[in-house]
Parts: C-alpha cells; sequence; structure tokens
C-alpha cells in the first residue's frame, strides 16, 4: 500500500515534465524549422513541430530511472525500444519497404519471447485461461515453446500495424494510447489489491508504474496532437505500439484487455487485409480503406470520428475489465458489426435524407 502515494507522485511528475517537454521541443522546433510540410499532403494550414513523439522516450527514460524498479525486463524493454526508435527513425527518413518493416517486426516479437519476457497463457475475452506451453523443441540447450513463440510474434505485428494504420486523423493515435495505458493501469491496481502472491504484487506496481508514466506523456500530447499543434512521427508510434504489446504480455497474459481496447482497429486491420488480398493487391501496401476514412466518406466530421472512436474504445476496454462472460460476447460482436458496417450504415442514412428532401421538393 506504501506505493499509491508514490503512483500519485510519479502521476503529477509526469503531467508536468510532459507538459514542459512539449512546450520546450515546440520552442526549438519552430526556431530551426523542424516542421512538416502540409502542402504536400494538400493541407491548408501552417506547418507544425513534427517528430514531437520525442517527449515520449524523454519523459519516460527520466521518470523510469527514479520511479520504477530496474529488473530484467526493464532493462530489455529499453534496450529493444532504442532499436525500434533507430529502424523507425531510418523508415521516416528513406520509406524502408513493406516487407523489411516486417521482417523487424518478426525479430522483434521472437527477440521479445527469447529474452525475459515470455508468455505461457492467455485469458481471453471470454473467461478462458489458453495454455501456450503445449509443443515444444529445444535450440542451444534452451526449450522454445513453438505456439508462445508464434503467438507473440503474432501478437506485435498486429500491434505495430494496427496502431500504425490508426494514424490517419490527427489525435487518434494519441488518444488510442492514452485510453489504452489508462485501461492497463487500472488493470495493474486492480490486481495489485487482488493479488497474494507476492511477485503477482510486485508485478503489478511495476506494471502500473509503467502505464502511468506512458498515460499521463500520451494524455498531455493529445491536449495538442487532436488540434494539429504538434505531429508525432511515425517513429513514436512504434515506440508506442512496442510498449502497448510489451505491457499487456507482462501483465499476466492479458492481451485480450488490449485487443478489446484496440478491437476497432484489430478488426479493421483484419477486414483491409481481407479486402486488399480480394482486390489483388499486396496487404501491406499503403491505402484509405481504413475505418476512419470510410467515416470521413460517409461524410462525418473528424471530432464525431474521434468521439465515435474513444467511446467505443473507452467503454469496451472498461467491459473487458468488469463485464463477465456473456457481456464480452456481446460487446465483441456489437464492435465487429460497427467497424465492418458502420460506414455502409451511415451511406443508407444520406440516401434517406437525399429521398426526403427529393419528396419534399415534389410536395
Amino acid at each position: 500500500m506504501t506505493n499509491i502515494p508514490e503512483l500519485l507522485v510519479l502521476f503529477f511528475t509526469s503531467i508536468v515534465l510532459s507538459y514542459t517537454l512539449i512546450k520546450v521541443f515546440s520552442f526549438v522546433f519552430r526556431k530551426y524549422w523542424i516542421l512538416d510540410k502540409p502542402h504536400k499532403y494538400w493541407y491548408k494550414r501552417a506547418p507544425v513541430p513534427y517528430s514531437m513523439g520525442v517527449i515520449f522516450f524523454l519523459n519516460f527514460l527520466i521518470l523510469s530511472l527514479f520511479f520504477v524498479e530496474h529488473n530484467m525486463k526493464y532493462y530489455v524493454i529499453l534496450a529493444l525500444w532504442f532499436v525500434i526508435t533507430i529502424i523507425s527513425f531510418f523508415d521516416d527518413l528513406f520509406d524502408i519497404s513493406a516487407k523489411l518493416r516486417l521482417f523487424i517486426q518478426i525479430m522483434i516479437g521472437a527477440l521479445i519471447w527469447i529474452t525475459s519476457i515470455k508468455i505461457g497463457y492467455i485469458s481471453n475475452i471470454f473467461g478462458w485461461v489458453i495454455n501456450l506451453e503445449t509443443h515444444h523443441f529445444e535450440l542451444f540447450w534452451q526449450m522454445i515453446y513453438t505456439i508462445p513463440l508464434i503467438f507473440t510474434i503474432f501478437w506485435y505485428v498486429l500491434i505495430f500495424n494496427s496502431l500504425n494504420w490508426s494514424d490517419g486523423i490527427p489525435g487518434i493515435t494519441s488518444g488510442l494510447s492514452s485510453i489504452s495505458f489508462f485501461i492497463l493501469f487500472v488493470l495493474a491496481i486492480t490486481l495489485f489489491f487482488w493479488d497474494d502472491y507476492v511477485k503477482g504484487v510486485k508485478n503489478a506496481m511495476f506494471v502500473a508504474e509503467m502505464s502511468i508514466i506512458l498515460f499521463t506523456s500520451t494524455f498531455v500530447f493529445w491536449l495538442f496532437d487532436f488540434r494539429e499543434k504538434i505531429l508525432m512521427w511515425d517513429s513514436w508510434t512504434m515506440f508506442l505500439a512496442f510498449m502497448l504489446a510489451t505491457l499487456s504480455i507482462i501483465s499476466w497474459g492479458k492481451v485480450a484487455t488490449v485487443l478489446v481496447v484496440f478491437g476497432i482497429y484489430f478488426i479493421d486491420a483484419f477486414y483491409v487485409i481481407i479486402k486488399r488480398v480480394l482486390a489483388g493487391k499486396s496487404p501491406l501496401n499503403k491505402d484509405f480503406t481504413h475505418f476512419h476514412h470510410r467515416l470521413l466518406d460517409a461524410g462525418l466530421p473528424k471530432k464525431h470520428i474521434l468521439f465515435i472512436i474513444y467511446s467505443l474504445s473507452f467503454l469496451f476496454g472498461i467491459g473487458a475489465l468488469f463485464m463477465d462472460k456473456l457481456g464480452k460476447i456481446i460487446i465483441f460482436f456489437i464492435l465487429v458489426v460497427i467497424v465492418i458496417f458502420m460506414n455502409d450504415i451511415l451511406s443508407i442514412k444520406e440516401k434517406v435524407k437525399k429521398i426526403k428532401k427529393t419528396d419534399k421538393l415534389w410536395e
């Protein structure tokens, strides 16, 4: 219980530090013209500082040095995070091919499993606990469990691409990340009070400390991001994806919780990939068929789209924590219907409006 006051100190310290870093880097980037080029994308606004996601790196690094336990998991996270950031930075500059990015994501998932961050089971939204350690083989005197390794690789690739593809409207990525880290924090605090196992309590506090730092920094960033005052850049989107994927694994295999919070873009990822394959296109190619693009095409304003995405993610995330099995099954299928058919529903509504206007003209 003595850690709760420390979390409060960490919460307010992170808010102040994040806000300060954003102001400082905004000033420096504007002074040295480290700004985007909105005319290249037909945006009618003034240039704004980009690669501002650097504040996630600095805020996390500074606060974790003082507040987070320095165990093997912590050092593995820092090391791989550094590698991901460097690779993503070069991707931003030189546009690395989609196949090479996919290979790198697969290697990251494999390295995570081979190191101290492992997963042996998962608890899903339907309430079942699935044991993954059923088949194995030996490699260099190390026991390799096949299903956990494949699952971990799949999980990281899914998170990386789902979060990256969500970055189509200012505020979506930072907003969804903030909600996800908040849900993970609530999960960690819940387990901190309920778990009787000493190592479980210790791990819960470790996740709580990490997630509260990331929640506050992404939330403060979102306050500027959705108003298009600053831009994140893909390098830092990959960092957020990496941290979401990693913390969900550390949180006793609670990947299903993040799966529900980010369910909109998980389902959207599969939907878009299937559509691309059926159209004879590469599933890795970029296009404008994602959920937010379809809502834009249906005529919804950006603010309304953000409200829909935030509301669904938060409600389903809370539901994943506290609802029973039947409730989770219901909200999961509701989410599938919303993601796949939302634009069709809006299109029908628009057609009905046009028919009514035509009828009035004939009256």
